[in-house]
């Protein structure tokens, strides 16, 4: 059976469709649901079973001999979380837990790692997972530092040749859209928080820019449509030799106001653009450029082109935001 933690969130639900639609029938999701609709996220799945956060590990002692491998997608995933304990326990501390847990019963193990990692960027984007690259980052907030935390306890451990799971990679989050997000409100992406606006001839509110070298509109982003992540996922599943720690984007970065553009023109209609001040407490922390750096992925293997934002926003605007049913 295939393990997938936090598998009714964004990401993760995706992963499982995918995973389903390859023939998989023996999928585990580990997740709250709550009393919203995040349950519709799984709604199309067949499940062998749906277990809360707290008896993951005692599910896993229990099935022991049957998991063949684990996706730990689930985490605290605000950019704006205060309780950093809270954060460090869920996102740090369970990760290392599984990561012990895989390489004690030979258990494959892929986490979600992020692109939050990377800081300001003013130390690239280069996703070398070695000690001494990872010590030069330095997360904004919380979350993307208790992201790099596990990352660089990983990084050692391989590095001293300690217990490790048969394979290993964690993967770099860019700015992920597409469908099953809706569970997520502000933390939606901009496509999907445009999308309502645009679709009711309104203009759409972006961040003003408060950086000498970007326009209002032309803070850069890489934007990659939830379905290239699966895929890239996926691709190192099947590549049982491949290990390590991967950038998940597209590698070109493109700017608010494009995307912004490309949500109104998939519905016909002219964009309208309203600028407002990005909040004080975001100002100081605020990313003005992400841009994967994808040459670590494609070495290994990976060679499916990245869906441009005009491919990936018009389909996901087409075929979910603007469809009766817009889950997967």
């Amino acid at each position: 059976m295939i393990v997938v933690t936090g598998g009714a969130g964004f990401i993760a639900s995706n992963l499982a469709a995918a995973l389903e639609e390859r023939g998989e029938r023996d999928l585990v999701v580990c997740d709250h649901l709550g009393d919203g609709d995040k349950w519709r996220n799984l709604g199309k799945r067949e499940l062998a079973a749906l277990i809360p956060p707290e008896a993951l590990l005692d599910f896993l002692d229990l099935h022991a001999r049957d998991v063949g491998a684990l996706f730990h997608m689930g985490a605290i995933s605000s950019t704006t979380e205060q309780d950093a304990d809270l954060v460090i326990r869920s996102n740090f501390a369970l990760s290392l837990n599984l990561w012990n847990w895989c390489a004690a019963h030979g258990t494959r193990f892929f986490y979600a790692s992020s692109a939050a990692t990377y800081g300001d960027g003013s130390q690239g984007f280069d996703d070398d997972g070695s000690p001494d690259a990872l010590a030069r980052l330095r997360p904004l907030n919380s979350y993307g530092w208790s992201k790099h935390l596990f990352d660089r306890r990983v990084a050692r451990l391989v590095e001293r040749r300690l217990p490790s799971p048969p394979q290993w990679a964690g993967f770099k989050f860019f700015n992920v859209y597409g469908p099953n997000e809706y569970h997520k409100g502000g933390m939606k992406s901009v496509v999907a928080q445009i999308y309502p606006r645009a679709a009711a001839g309104e203009p759409c509110r972006l961040f003003r820019s408060h950086h000498p070298d970007y326009a209002d509109g032309g803070q850069l982003r890489d934007f990659v449509a939830v379905e290239d992540c699966v895929a890239m996922m996926l691709f190192v599943y099947d590549s049982e030799r491949v290990n390590g720690l991967f950038n998940v984007g597209t590698g070109k970065a493109r700017s608010f106001a494009d995307l912004a553009s490309v949500v109104y023109g998939a519905l016909g209609r002219q964009p309208r653009i309203e600028y407002v001040d990005t909040p004080l407490e975001l100002r100081e922390r605020y990313q003005y450029r992400t841009e994967a750096r994808m040459e670590r992925l494609r070495q290994a293997g990976f060679n499916r082109p990245a869906l441009s934002l005009e491919e990936g926003v018009g389909s996901y605007v087409r075929s979910f935001l603007a469809s009766p049913d817009p889950y997967r």
